[in-house]
């Protein structure tokens, strides 16, 4: 169950989005609960700041995830992702991993050269640094999330379209594949929210029951926030609802 609750820390930050406007600004800020049955079994933010990277000003996204509770007990999570995102491409120039789970840690930054497909992985802990080669366009765990919130394409599909990105992960670069499933309104703390619903392709094993065991709502306004996140699991079900938000560019629907 550990590894499938760091996923699940991280996949709340995958929304996705129109390029008609930008879907997010800075100083956005939301903050997920995620449970298994009824254990509360930790939380994940996400944060969007200013910062300077090649002397132009680029969005700086913060995402923390974290066990808490009697979940700490089992396993103690304390996880740091960070990414420095080109304003205008939308394409990363930096990452950062800094995560401690039970004991298992890393100290990672990544420095991304998109015009020659190239990143340098510097990996403190190990004192290491190793060269990558990668595809046009590829993104970070994070600034994916950001990538695809501001997609040409995602309200244009149809059910059982998929799309999918390069994304680098782990010292490689995987296609990160989603396939709209519909449209649903459900409820929340925040009252009912209408939700595009989509079906992130994993693999199948010891942990997920199959391919499609991951299932992701999201906001079906401007801002396409992820609100409910739900896996299958070879022994029972995890749930991540968002808890909280403040700072989004545009208004959260909610019908009632």
């Amino acid at each position: 169950m550990k590894k499938v609750i760091v996923f699940l820390l991280f996949i709340v930050t995958v929304g996705f989005g129109t390029q008609k406007e930008d879907a997010y600004d800075t100083g956005e800020w939301f903050k997920f609960r995620i449970h298994y049955g009824v254990v509360n079994a930790g939380y994940a933010t996400m944060e969007v700041r200013d910062a300077v990277k090649n002397n132009k000003k680029v969005y700086h996204v913060i995402g923390k995830g974290y066990t808490t509770g009697m979940s700490r007990f089992f396993f103690k999570v304390e996880d740091v992702y960070e990414s420095y995102i080109d304003k205008v491409t939308g394409n990363p120039y930096q990452f950062v991993r800094k995560i401690d789970e039970g004991g298992y840690k890393k100290n990672q930054e990544g420095f991304f050269n998109q015009s020659s497909n190239k990143v340098v992985v510097k990996d403190y802990k190990k004192k290491t640094e190793k060269n990558f080669s990668i595809p046009e366009n590829t993104q970070d765990i994070l600034s994916a999330f950001y990538y695809l919130r501001n997609h040409p394409n995602i309200d244009k599909l149809k059910v059982g379209e998929s799309i999918a990105i390069d994304m680098f992960f782990d010292e490689e670069t995987t296609k990160f594949k989603l396939k709209f499933v519909g449209r649903e309104d459900i409820n929340t703390k925040f009252g009912t929210i209408s939700t595009m619903v989509f079906r992130p392709l994993v693999k199948s094993g010891r942990v997920f029951k199959e391919e499609e065991s991951l299932t992701v709502w999201i906001s079906d306004d401007n801002n396409k926030l992820p609100v409910r996140i739900k896996a299958s699991l070879a022994v029972g079900s995890i749930k991540a609802d968002i808890d909280a938000y403040k700072g989004l560019k545009h208004s959260f629907k909610i019908k009632s």
